[in-house]
This record gives structure tokens, C-alpha cells and sequence, in this order.
């Protein structure tokens, strides 16, 4: 649920804050206000292109911040993104996220998540946990193959788990195969340059962590005269001379046992010094082990410079670490083994990609099943719900099975159209074929609303979540009225109310017929200030609600007639 927008600096805005509640909320104001302006900076946040030209005049950069409380359904997804592209989750509120984008007068910006630098491409991922924005056109635009599968997906609830796992199992299969297939001349080349890289690495003798103690040995070679005179000194200090720590505190010892024969209580200060004379000659006698350790040879030295150059040379090649080397060599080895024995392993490559295309075709069929019996359903319920937006139609939902392997994905086999015939007689279309606006609108209006309810009472049967605490979704509807009034104004109004009881719906609009449904009210108005224009936006209540109702049925000359009629359509809409 989007809580909170706020915009600086943007188009004809200098600063504006604005909060939004649950349910419906509307936006509306005279032509040229500003209404869409808020849609475009939200855009933004999710991922849209962004533009220096969007920066107010005299600004050097424009920023567009908001705060969402994350669905419920939705948390581990976003902590999943989150935590993948090294982002913290907010410390005050994990169920809430906060974005904020920068755009500079250069046409360079800055991404922010949670008050950490990110960058647009998280937008974009967690765009489809936090908003979805459907303008008149723009939600046909993007109306592509992958979209209509995934909106059939939602609906159905359709776990593609299984396909994804069969597919990638088939694809490996085959591309090992088709590596044991290549062509003779390549394969000749291929073996003889994995026998030289075998024999390169397997020559090298190489130990797991073996670079690592090499240069820890180099280092003490390089400063033997060093670490031994640091070793003995310390030696001397400690325990061997002429006034050493253990010396001065076995004399210290001396005398608190003289005091302790007349008071006790010393006796525990005599332990602790005991204590400690011991671990001070520990000491000792360990940095003196180690001195004499060192030997200082040049010999040795280059020997393991040698070795460590050869190891850093198999990493440039094969690595990045030494690890990585003896993986690359072990992987070296296995291909020749199956080129030696190709046939053989053939022969049971094929078996299990029979196996795997087997284990596809069955997962992909089910999800076909699935996806054909969920269109049944759904084409039912989108026509009744087309039909009562004041429209006769007939809606279809085409699925089509393509088993053959050039049309296999991971998303299963099928292809999804959505056909529609907007008026009696006339022919089934495509829905993206539409010409009429304000038919789209409302059609588009119809699929979301739909799919999105079952959505919602799919959640709701989920045990895990009937007790917990659930944000809405987030929707967002600018201007899809154009093109339509009076009866189908009423009844996409009274559509937009049903879809707000479950979800958070944000709706730009310029019909009275629907401002009436909402459940908050904002205003936007362009004001001269200063010599400069300047965008504001209010939540309008009471009767600042009924004159811009009143406003918009009769335009700017108001009358008590309009007013009356903006209160009495309030009254029995809300």
C-alpha cells in the first residue's frame, strides 16, 4: 500500500507531500492541473524512464520519494530482492519500504532503497510487489504473450514450479549432448586442448589452500633477520634476561608470600601472579621455539616465489582461486572421460533425456489442463463482468498447446489470447485490437477487477496468512474513464469501489459520476505564486467535497442546483 508521496522540484511542482489511505482514493482537478503528473513521478519509483526535462525551471535536480507498507503475501519476495542486491530491510518497520529517486540537471540520477544507494533495475523488480499502473493505452502496450500467460497464471494460481525445474533438467541433458555431438574436427580440437590443460594443472601437484600458506611463508623468508631478532628479543624481555618479566615477578612472588604468612587475604593475589608467571614464561618459551625455527635462506625463498608465480599464473587462467583451478581441472577431466567413452555415455544421455522430455510433457500438460480450465472460468466471469459496465460483449480466452521443443519454455507450452466482439454479430478480436478508448477502459478494468478478486480470496483460504496482518495492493488507474459517461461512468465507479475493498486503488478521473464512489478525495489545483505556477494538491471532505463535485458537473460557474445534485449523488454513492 503506497502511504506516502512526495515530490520536490518536479514538472510544475516545487514541494508537495501527500498521504493515502485504503480504499478508493481519487484524484481529480481541472484539465492541465496536474493530475497525471503525480502517476508519472510514482511511475518513476517503479522503474520508468526518467527525464531532465521533468526537473522544475531553476532546479538543479527534481526528487520523488514514497513510503509502501509491503502485502503481506509479498515480504519474502522483497526481502529476497532486497537481500540479493546487498540491501537492508528498513530497521524501524520491516513491512514498510521507502524509494527515492534523484534526477539531476545532467540527466544523471541516483536510486535509493531503504536510505541505501540502488539502482533502477531493483525499481523494476520490486515494482510488481509494491504498484501496478494502468493507463488508457499503456496497459494494452504491454499487453505482450509473457503478459496474458501471467495474467491467466494469477488467476489459476498456477505454481510453474514444476516446469521450470523439468525444463532445466532437459535443457542440461540436451546441451550435454549436443557438446558429445559437436563436429568431428571440432571435437579433435577441443580434446587436445583439454589434454593440454589437464596435464597443465594435474603437473602442478596443487593443494587446497596451498597459495595461501605459500605467501604467509614467503613473508617470513623475506624477514627472517627480522622476525628472529623480534623473537629473541622478546625472549630476553620475557624470560632469559637479566631483568626479565618472569624474573621480576617470581622476586614479586617472594615477597607477597612473606606478606601472606600475616594476612591471608594475599593469598589470592599470590595465585594471580603465579598465574600469570606462568603464561609470561609460555610465552617465552613459544617465541623462542619459533626463533629457532628461522632460517634465513635465499634458496628457499626463490624456490617458493617460483611456485607461487606458477600458481598465480593457473589462476589468471583457469581461476579466479586456487579452488576454482582444481574444480576447472577435475570439470577437464570428466570431459575427456566422456569423449573416451562418447558412446557409451550417449547412448545414456539419451535415455535420460527421453526421461526429461517425458517429465516435461507431463508437468507442461497438467499446467495446460490447468491453464484451459481456468480460461473457461474466467472468460465467464470477465463477460459478466464487461457487461455490467454498460457494455454487450463477448469474451473468449484462447489457449493454444505447441508441444513441439522449438516452443518449449519454461513456462510451459501454451499461448494466450484474449478475444473479444464488443458488439452483437460482429466477429471475435483480439482485445489489444480494440479501437474504441473508452471500451478498452473498461475492459481492462473488467480482467484486473476479476482476476484480482480471486486472487484476493485465493489468500484468503491460505492458513498461513488468515491470521496475519494484510496491507493491500496497490492500484493505480489514470484517466481509464475517457471515452465514456452516464450509465457506464456509474458503473465503473461502483467497479472501482468493489476492487477497493481488497486493494489500495489510486484513480485519476474527471467524471463526477465516479468521484462520488471514493473513500478519499485529493484535489490538484495550479496556482500562481510569486510570479512562478505551482501545483498543489488537498484531501478534500464535507462540502469541499460537494463544490468539487459540483464543479466538475456544471464547470466552473457553480449553482445551488449542481451543488444539491453533487451532495444528493455523494450521499448515495458513498
Amino acid at each position: 500500500m503506497l502511504v506516502e508521496l512526495r515530490l520536490e522540484n518536479y514538472a510544475v511542482i516545487d514541494n508537495l507531500a501527500v498521504e493515502f489511505g485504503h480504499g478508493l482514493n481519487l484524484l481529480t482537478g481541472e484539465t492541465g492541473a496536474g493530475k497525471s503528473i503525480l502517476i508519472d513521478a510514482l511511475a518513476l519509483l517503479l522503474g520508468d524512464k526518467a527525464s531532465a526535462e521533468i526537473i522544475r525551471s531553476g532546479a538543479e535536480r527534481a526528487v520523488v520519494s514514497a513510503v509502501f507498507e509491503v502485502e503481506t503475501s509479498a515480504e519474502k519476495s522483497v526481502s529476497k530482492i532486497l537481500e540479493s542486491n546487498g540491501l537492508d530491510e528498513d530497521e524501524s518497520n520491516n513491512s514498510s519500504i521507502i524509494l527515492r529517486r534523484e534526477i539531476a540537471a545532467g540527466g544523471k540520477g541516483r536510486v535509493f532503497v531503504n536510505n541505501q544507494p540502488a539502482t533502477v533495475a531493483v525499481l523494476r523488480l520490486l515494482a510488481p510487489h509494491l504498484a501496478t499502473i494502468h493507463a488508457q493505452n499503456e496497459s494494452i502496450l504491454a499487453f505482450d504473450g509473457p503478459a496474458r500467460l501471467a495474467l491467466l497464471d494469477t488467476f489459476a494460481g498456477s505454481d510453474l514450479e514444476g516446469v521450470e525445474t523439468a525444463f532445466s533438467a532437459w535443457k542440461q541433458v540436451r546441451s550435454r549432448i549436443d557438446e558429445l555431438e559437436r563436429g568431428e574436427q571440432d571435437r579433435l580440437r577441443l580434446v587436445d586442448l583439454w589434454i593440454f590443460q589437464k596435464r597443465e594443472i594435474a603437473d602442478a601437484h596443487l593443494e587446497p589452500g596451498e597459495d595461501d600458506r605459500l605467501e604467509t611463508e614467503k613473508r617470513v623468508l623475506a624477514n627472517a633477520e627480522k622476525i628472529y631478532n623480534a623473537a629473541m628479543t622478546a625472549f630476553d624481555l620475557l624470560y632469559d634476561g637479566t631483568g626479565s618479566t618472569a624474573s621480576s615477578l617470581r622476586a614479586a612472588q617472594k615477597q607477597i608470600e612473606e606478606l601472606a604468612r600475616y594476612e591471608p587475604k594475599f593469598q589470592e593475589a599470590l595465585a594471580s601472579l603465579e598465574s600469570a608467571r606462568i603464561s609470561v614464561e609460555d610465552v617465552g618459551a613459544t617465541v623462542r621455539d619459533y626463533a629457532g625455527g628461522i632460517h634465513a635462506s635465499p634458496e628457499h625463498l626463490a624456490q617458493v616465489e617460483d611456485r607461487l608465480a606458477l600458481l598465480d599464473r593457473l589462476k589468471r587462467k583457469y581461476g579466479p582461486t586456487l579452488d576454482d583451478v582444481i574444480h576447472f581441472g577435475t570439470e577437464v577431466t570428466r570431459k575427456l572421460s566422456e569423449i573416451e567413452n562418447k558412446d557409451e555415455i550417449l547412448r545414456q544421455l539419451r535415455k535420460e533425456l527421453a526421461q526429461a522430455e517425458k517429465a516435461y510433457l507431463e508437468a507442461a500438460r497438467e499446467l495446460s489442463k490447468k491453464r484451459t480450465d481456468a480460461a473457461r472460468k474466467l472468460e465467464r466471469l470477465v463477460e459478466s463482468e464487461i457487461n455490467d459496465l454498460a457494455m454487450k460483449a463477448t469474451f473468449r480466452i484462447g489457449v493454444t498447446t505447441l508441444e513441439d521443443q522449438a516452443n518449449w519454455t519454461a513456462a510451459g507450452v501454451d499461448q494466450i489470447v484474449y478475444l473479444i466482439a464488443t458488439n452483437t454479430g460482429e466477429p471475435l478480436r483480439p482485445l489489444e485490437h480494440i479501437a474504441s478508448g473508452g471500451e478498452l477502459s473498461r475492459v481492462m478494468l473488467a480482467l484486473k477487477a476479476t482476476v484480482d478478486s480471486n486472487s484476493t480470496a485465493r489468500r484468503a483460504r491460505t492458513p498461513s496468512s488468515a491470521n496475519a496482518r494484510t496491507a493491500p495492493r496497490t492500484m493505480v488507474f489514470d484517466e481509464i474513464d475517457t471515452g465514456i459517461g452516464g450509465r457506464a461512468a456509474e458503473a465503473v465507479g461502483k467497479k472501482l469501489k468493489a476492487l477497493a475493498r481488497t486493494n489500495q486503488v489510486l484513480c485519476v478521473t474527471h467524471l463526477p459520476q465516479i468521484a462520488t464512489f471514493g473513500d478519499h478525495h485529493y484535489v490538484i489545483e495550479k496556482k500562481e505564486s510569486g510570479g512562478r505556477t505551482r501545483t498543489t494538491i488537498r484531501e478534500v471532505a464535507g462540502e469541499d467535497r460537494t463544490e468539487e463535485v459540483a464543479r466538475m458537473l456544471s464547470g466552473a460557474k457553480l449553482t445551488e442546483t449542481s451543488r444539491k445534485h453533487a451532495e444528493q449523488m455523494i450521499k448515495s454513492n458513498s
